[in-house]
C-alpha cells in the first residue's frame, strides 16, 4: 500500500522548533515535501488552547495557531483515532513491568499522534520523546532505559509486545534535528551564517543544539554524525 504523503506531528518537534524561532521553516518545507503536515486535537489543546488560559507560553501558543489558521498545519479529530489509541495504549502500557507492577512509559496525547499516522498511513511521524521512538523502533532499548532509570529488572510481556508490534509495524519516526538538517541544506537558515570562520558549520551546531537542549531526544555523538554527513 502506497503511503499518504502526510507528516503527523507530536507536540515536542513544534515545541523545539517554536523555542528556537524556527516554527516558520513549516511553511517552506511543507512544500518541498509536497504533502500535508497534521496534528491531533489533544496536540493541539497542549500546544494552544492550555497555554492561551495560562500565562506561562501564550505566545508561543499564537505562533502555533498562526500556522494552523494559515493551513500549514491541519487539525484531525475523529473517534477512530480515539478507539485505536486506547487499544494501542493499552498494549504499550502492559509491555513491562517491575515488582509486578505494570510501567506507564507513553501516554494518551503520543498514542493518538500514532493512531493518526497508522490510520493515514502516513509518510512518518515526527517526535522527538525517546521512549515513544524506542517503542516504535526497537523495543528492548525501552526495556534498557527503563532498568537503568528505576535500578531494576524489567520483565516484558511478550505476548502484549508481539501484539503491539503488529500494530506499529511499518510506521517511520523523525525528530526535529532531520526537520531542521533538511532545512538547512535547502539553504534556508542561509541568513543566520554569521561573519566568522567556519560559518556555516557554527550555525549548523547552534541549531542542532537549540533543539536537543529544548527537548529534541539526540545523542551529541548523533550531532557529531549529522555536522560530518551535511558540512
Amino acid at each position: 500500500m502506497s503511503r499518504n504523503k502526510s507528516l503527523v506531528f507530536d507536540a515536542g518537534p513544534l515545541i523545539s522548533l517554536t523555542s528556537n524561532n524556527l516554527l516558520w521553516i513549516l511553511k517552506k518545507l511543507k512544500k518541498h515535501f509536497k504533502g500535508e503536515f497534521y496534528i491531533t486535537s489533544e496536540v493541539e489543546q497542549e500546544l494552544v488552547h492550555r497555554p492561551l488560559n495560562s500565562k506561562r507560553f501564550k505566545f508561543e501558543a499564537l505562533q502555533v495557531m498562526k500556522e494552523i489558521k494559515k493551513g500549514v498545519i491541519k487539525v484531525v479529530d475523529n473517534e477512530r483515532i480515539k478507539s485505536l489509541a486506547k487499544e494501542l495504549i493499552g498494549l504499550a502500557n502492559h509491555c513491562f513491568s517491575a515488582h509486578n507492577n505494570y510501567i506507564q512509559v507513553v501516554h494518551m496525547g503520543e498514542m493518538e499522534v500514532v493512531a493518526t499516522g497508522i490510520l493515514m498511513n502516513a509518510s512518518a511521524l515526527v517526535i522527538d520523546e525517546r521512549t515513544m521512538r524506542y517503542l516504535i523502533e526497537n523495543p528492548i532499548k525501552v526495556k534498557r532505559r527503563l532498568q537503568r532509570k528505576l535500578h531494576t529488572y524489567v520483565h516484558v510481556d511478550k505476548t502484549a509486545l508481539k501484539k503491539l508490534q503488529r500494530r506499529l509495524r511499518g510506521l517511520k519516526v523523525i525528530r526535529s534535528v532531520e526537520l531542521i538538517s533538511v532545512a538547512y541544506e535547502m539553504g534556508l537558515l542561509n541568513e543566520y551564517i554569521p561573519d566568522l570562520i567556519e560559518s556555516k558549520s557554527i550555525l549548523l551546531d547552534a541549531v542542532l543544539w537549540g533543539v536537543k537542549i529544548d527537548g529534541c531526544a539526540v545523542s551529541e555523538k548523533e550531532i557529531d554524525e549529522i555536522e560530518k554527513l551535511i558540512k
